[in-house]
């Protein structure tokens, strides 16, 4: 019992330090890049081939659109918070105007039945729908802020209006293309806002009763919506194998068992499981890395919406706080629906898995976003001045400056 009470302190200890924060959301969201470009190469080499291309052309397009995502999120660490909140009202009319052009005949693309893409030449498309997701973050964030400093969020109107009528507009143009999924992150994104805004919660209870009426209409009025929320939990494929993707996904993981089949042993991305290296990313890893993996990969989102969480409690800055909260809680509710929807226990909403999943338009404000939670680790004032601690020449200096000199004649 002593020595686990010791193992607990030395936890406790290790989980209070300055820079807990900043390492668990570095180093997670890099370890969850890296494992995900492995795996993308693994699930995605018969999909290309079967298209007629190169088996590493699903990761060439992945790893280009992870350098990109790299330098975005470098540039996210270093740029200051003024200029985040500049970069707010920008990208939201940016993202609008995008997301309006999707429904121009001629310019959006139709994927899956859902019209939320424009074609930006070749191989390359742009889903501005993702992009909509940083930028309700960062307009919402800097929207509430200003109020908090004027003491205005204790009135209703103030805290409604505008951040709930403009993510309406960009729920209704989302549902104008038929992305369900990505709608019900972008619910999750401005719930968890007004949550750190101190709604009340019985503002929470009519409006998740709200929205949950216009989900159940707008699923009754679907029949893919209808076949999607009547395989959950299926072990059957169907008479009309409407339950394909939900049954094989779990065939997967079921063939992964403890430890997996082996990296590239896949047997289900040989054409039995859709979507291998994008919606069902987390299935092929649970059959080739097994339960191993898969809890490997359930840690570290875990561990990075910790560290998120902390970032927003322990803050005094009322815009950070909003931004990291809103920022984790994108990256959770979109990983609870991506996996939820792998394990059957969710309808599948067609969402990636971030940073994890195949696609460039979902990576790219996902790894902003990281950077905003790395910059906000980073400003924390123990983490500064442990990081400055660091810093070459600085220890050194400062341990010279507190000893004494001692006389030369003293022992």
């Amino acid at each position: 019992m002593t020595g686990l009470r010791r193992l607990r302190e030395r936890v406790r200890r290790a989980w209070d330090r300055p820079l807990t924060a900043y390492y668990l959301i570095l180093g997670g969201s890099v370890l969850i890049t890296v494992l995900g470009l492995v795996m993308v190469y693994s699930a995605s080499q018969i999909k290309a081939l079967q298209s007629g291309l190169a088996p590493s052309f699903f990761f060439r397009k992945q790893l280009l659109a992870a350098v990109i995502g790299g330098v975005l999120m470098a540039i996210a660490v270093r740029l200051p918070i003024r200029l985040h909140r500049a970069l707010a009202y920008p990208l939201l009319a940016v993202s609008v105007f995008l997301m309006c052009l999707v429904q121009v005949p001629g310019i959006g693309v139709a994927v899956n039945g859902n019209q939320n893409w424009i074609s930006i030449g070749g191989p390359f498309q742009l889903q501005p729908s993702e992009f909509g997701k940083l930028a309700l973050v960062l307009w919402g964030a800097d929207l509430l802020a200003r109020k908090d400093e004027k003491n205005l969020l204790g009135q209703w109107k103030h805290l409604l209006v505008p951040l709930v009528p403009a993510a309406f507009v960009l729920l209704g143009l989302i549902m104008l293309g038929g992305d369900m999924g990505t709608a019900i992150i972008l619910t999750a994104v401005l719930f968890g806002l007004l949550w750190l805004a101190g709604a009340p919660t019985r503002l929470f209870v009519g409006v998740l009763g709200g929205a949950a009426l216009i989900g159940l209409v707008l699923i009754k009025t679907s029949a893919n919506r209808m076949s999607r929320l009547a395989c959950i939990g299926a072990t059957d494929p169907g008479s009309n194998d409407q339950c394909w993707q939900a049954v094989h996904g779990i065939y997967a993981l079921a063939n992964g068992g403890w430890f997996g089949s082996g990296l590239g042993a896949s047997m289900e991305k040989w054409g039995e499981l859709p979507e291998p290296h994008t919606d069902f990313i987390f299935a092929i890893t649970g059959e080739e890395l097994g339960l191993a993996g898969t809890l490997s990969v359930l840690a570290l989102f875990a561990a990075l919406g910790y560290a998120g969480i902390r970032v927003a409690g322990r803050t005094e800055d009322p815009f950070v706080r909003y931004a990291a909260g809103g920022v984790t809680t994108w990256i959770t509710a979109q990983a609870v629906i991506n996996i939820g929807a792998v394990l059957g226990l969710l309808p599948i909403a067609g969402v990636p898995l971030p940073l994890f999943s195949y696609g460039g338009s979902a990576l790219l404000p996902t790894m902003f976003a990281i950077g905003l939670l790395i910059a906000f680790a980073r400003a924390e004032p123990g983490a500064r001045a442990a990081l400055a601690m660091r810093q070459p020449g600085v220890r050194w200096k400062t341990m010279r400056r507190r000893v004494k000199k001692r006389p030369s004649g003293e022992r």
